[in-house]
């Protein structure tokens, strides 16, 4: 230990500490008996401001803190695949078993990786090799899912003298030592970083591909690129958390972090018992294999919400590091915020806007630009990704207080859920006019190459029907349907078939819960057909009534692709496109007859 003061004041989660005049800001201390985890987050003269992960009941004035020495960090290696965390990297599995309560005890410490388990390791440096920070000494096949790879941490380098050969060792074992300046350095399978150091990488890249997400209103209208950031704002019933269920569940990342941060027990108890029977829709295997849950409910403590955001983005930096693609899944960051204002509070420091600290955009920004697509420091070379979608939680649906305002600044991705939406039962509710996405032009050429070259027009073509539906529909209150033209009652139309056809989605129907990109392309393909043909036809003087007359009894048949048709029975989609085709040229036949 590094030294220890004394408390002179309890505020809640905040101790205030004397004695403590060589403490350093950030470091982790052990507060009273129980030695409760708390972190430095102010010091004035030989004071230190102390905000404590863990319940101060019993905390009273002349209580001893124990300093560490070390800013709070997280333990990454081998073993964090398919766990349970808290938001301090505790293994809740763990505390269960030791406690045999479902309460996690005040200052229990348990070791986050399993010390004792062995893993099957193959080294990839010899004797002699130079190494430097980010290079990968060895594999572990940690899940059938995902290869671990061993790194040298971020900041040792030096020459290997002596590796162990293939075998199976714990992570406490040492696998290679480094001379390093005449110094012996031992490496293991696991090291430790801080939560708050963002993580160094060599050069930051454009995100040019799509996180695909099996949910056509997010991949095709407002497409999320890997290493991109996005927001999910809605109020409380608008479908926020099944959203954010759905990415992690159906994305196509390799790791998935999905953090509870300050949400309802029984949401987080639904996704726990839920992940462990899913199959990944990619590969067929069980999801929990590329999963890591960190789960800070409404009913721990406070202080804690903040740490379970650091502990998250740390750990996919770490995968990051690794060459993956990872999704980071925050749920949500409003509770996280009020954290920050409850702290604040309690430190009596000059609140802003709406009770919120000043310093709120800027942790916001530090949190959203860890996202990013990177190339990797370490040989052999490689690129890897963290994407970061979290929700937002705006009182009473208002877009305009500071959480959300805020986080629109730091994002590229929008997707408002609108509680009318989801009061129609139009799920998921994202409004289609409100949001917005700025990966639309650097992610097309993706799917112009992969899937469909025409995706760009067929999708601007949708979203120009909605605003268009958007504009109309004010007319018709105004002055009823009758004064519209054809053209724009065929725009009506055909919105309603995007609308009913294409965006709704069932995230609960074994069918449309994940539509892969190419069954997104061709029933876009449908909609656009129906629209661009029959405004051809109204050009060439044929009335939409006739039209529709002709076209109408297929409609049905379009809605209900996305129940009918499976990800590999796209065929069934071109015969209803021939048969929409097929109406068209007959009608055009008999006018022109």
């Amino acid at each position: 230990m590094a030294g220890e003061g004394r408390v002179i004041r309890v505020n809640g989660p905040l101790v205030v500490a004397d004695g403590m005049r060589s403490a350093q800001m950030y470091e982790v201390v052990e507060v009273g008996e129980p030695r409760l985890i708390g972190e430095i987050t102010r010091i004035e003269g030989d004071k230190a401001f102390i905000q404590v992960y863990e319940t101060t009941d019993g905390i009273k004035p002349g209580d001893k803190v124990y300093r560490t020495g070390a800013p709070l960090s997280v333990e990454l290696g081998p073993g964090l695949l398919g766990r349970i965390f808290d938001g301090l990297q505790r293994p809740l599995d763990y505390i269960a078993n030791v406690t045999k309560s479902p309460y996690v005890k005040r200052g229990i410490k348990v070791p986050a990786l399993d010390k004792n388990k062995k893993w099957h390791f193959t080294p990839t440096v010899k004797k002699g090799d130079k190494v430097s920070g980010g290079d990968i000494i060895g594999v572990v096949q940690e899940t059938e899912l995902v290869q671990h790879k061993i790194l040298v941490p971020p900041n040792v380098h030096g020459v290997v003298k002596e590796v162990v050969a293939e075998g199976d060792y714990t992570i406490e074992d040492v696998i290679a030592t480094l001379d390093v300046n005449g110094d012996t350095k031992e490496l293991k399978m696991y090291h430790k970083w801080p939560v708050r150091v963002p993580r160094p990488f060599k050069e930051k890249l454009e995100p040019t591909e799509p996180l695909l997400t099996g949910t056509r209103v997010i991949d095709t209208i407002f497409p999320m690129a890997k290493g991109g950031t996005a927001a999910i704002p809605g109020p409380f019933g608008s479908g926020k958390t099944v959203t954010l269920q759905s990415l992690a569940k159906w994305s196509e990342a390799k790791i998935v972090i999905y953090v509870g941060c300050g949400e309802r027990g029984n949401e987080m108890t639904d996704e726990l018992r839920q992940f462990p029977k899913l199959k990944d829709p990619w590969t067929g295997k069980p999801l929990l294999q590329r999963t890591i849950l960190v789960a800070n409910t409404s009913n721990m403590p406070v202080a804690a919400r903040e740490t379970s955001i650091y502990v998250g983005v740390t750990m996919a930096e770490y995968f990051r590091d690794q060459g993956y693609d990872i999704l980071l899944v925050a749920d949500s960051t409003t509770r996280w915020a009020e954290a920050l204002r409850d702290l604040g509070g309690r430190m009596e420091e000059m609140p802003a806007e709406e009770g919120f600290p000043s310093y709120l955009p800027s942790r916001l920004a530090e949190y959203y630009e860890r996202a990013g697509r990177v190339r990797t420091i370490g040989n052999p070379e490689r690129t890897g990704s963290v994407t970061i979608a979290s929700a937002v939680s705006p009182p009473g649906g208002d877009f305009t207080e500071p959480v959300t305002s805020n986080t629109l600044r730091f994002v590229r991705v929008f997707w408002p859920l609108d509680v009318s939406l989801a009061q129609a039962r139009h799920f998921p509710a994202i409004n289609w006019i409100q949001g917005f996405s700025a990966y639309v032009d650097l992610v097309a050429s993706w799917w112009h190459k992969n899937v469909d070259p025409n995706w760009y027009e067929m999708r601007n073509t949708l979203v120009k029907i909605l605003l268009r539906e958007d504009e109309l529909k004010q007319i018709v209150r105004l002055v009823g349907p009758e004064s519209l033209s054809d053209k724009d009652k065929l725009v009506l139309e055909a919105a309603k078939l995007v609308r009913l056809g294409f965006l709704q989605q069932n995230a609960f129907d074994e069918i449309d819960a994940f539509a892969t990109p190419q069954k997104q392309a061709k029933m876009m393909h449908v909609l656009y057909t129906f629209y661009t043909q029959a405004n051809d036809l109204i050009t060439k003087g044929i009335p939409l009534k006739k039209i529709l007359e002709k076209v109408g009894p297929l409609e049905p048949e379009i809605i209900r692709i996305k129940y009918s048709v499976k990800n590999n029975e796209l065929a069934k989609i071109d015969e209803i496109e021939n048969k929409l085709k097929a109406a068209y040229d007959s009608l055009l036949k008999e006018v022109s007859g």
